[in-house]
């Protein structure tokens, strides 16, 4: 029998886009301005559906959407890689889970981005809830493997500029975004990874982002099976025309795009 991370692994892009998504407000920029739904990207997210249990990494301002668009009717918990308002902007729309699932909903994360996550939504947290308020149970990471519903998420602590991001390994698939530097020792837990998606902002270099062509060097070196880049602005260029340039392995990561692990 196998165990739970050993099981397939259903993935999902919820959203592939940068902070200001794409098309950006008001660029007439080719990318901005196709007619390619695979160049119309949401804000960064992913879902992982394993045995039965549902999860979603990040939960930015177009989460109300992507859940709609993917007709999710259930939610285990949410994973938080960081703090920024287009990972965590989205987080009352939960509540929605809490009315008709009738249960509260697990959120996992750094002690800094429970933090700030109580600071952005103080509502949600007070002593004397606010009626109609998501109701969530937090759940602080440290850098240690940890358990939900059976599956382990191995974290993989990486930077962007100088925040701490936290990306996760589960089983053979690897999530890393918003990252600007991986160590040595971090690059050990990804490697072996069946499949591996990571950041690449643009083409050209960025303070605080991988681009294209560092995002393909790193992924070179570990040589997974495939690998997607998302967390992308419109500065990347038309999906197809990229993708005929990548590594065979390497492909653009598109909103709705899915496959099992």
């Amino acid at each position: 029998m196998k165990t739970p991370n050993e099981s397939p692994i259903r993935v999902t892009f919820l959203g592939t886009g940068t902070s200001i998504g794409v098309p950006v407000i008001t660029c007439d920029c080719p990318v901005c301005q196709s007619g390619d739904p695979r160049d119309k990207r949401l804000r960064t997210s992913v879902m992982l559906e394993v045995n039965g249990s549902t999860f979603v990494i990040d939960c930015g301002p177009d989460f109300r959407i992507q859940m709609l668009r993917e007709n999710v009717s259930n939610l285990d918990a949410v994973i938080f890689t960081h703090e920024h308002r287009d990972h965590i902007a989205g987080i009352d729309d939960i509540r929605a889970f809490n009315y008709v699932l009738n249960k509260k909903i697990d959120i996992y994360g750094s002690p800094q981005v429970m933090d700030a996550i109580q600071t952005e939504f103080p509502y949600i947290f007070s002593e004397s809830r606010y009626f109609g308020a998501p109701q969530l149970t937090i759940h602080p990471i440290s850098q240690a493997p940890f358990t939900i519903r059976g599956v382990e998420f191995i974290p993989i602590s990486v930077l962007h500029e100088k925040l701490p991001v936290t990306g996760f390994r589960i089983g053979d698939f690897t999530y890393i975004t918003d990252a600007s530097f991986i160590s040595e020792q971090e690059l050990e837990k990804i490697r072996g990874s069946k499949v591996i998606v990571l950041n690449a902002l643009r083409n050209s270099r960025h303070l605080s982002h991988f681009s294209v062509g560092e995002a393909v060097e790193i992924l070179t070196a570990l040589g997974p099976e495939a690998a997607y880049l998302t967390h992308l602005s419109h500065f990347v260029g038309l999906h197809d025309e990229v993708n005929a340039k990548l590594p065979d392995f390497i492909r653009l990561a598109h909103d709705g795009l899915t496959f099992t692990v």
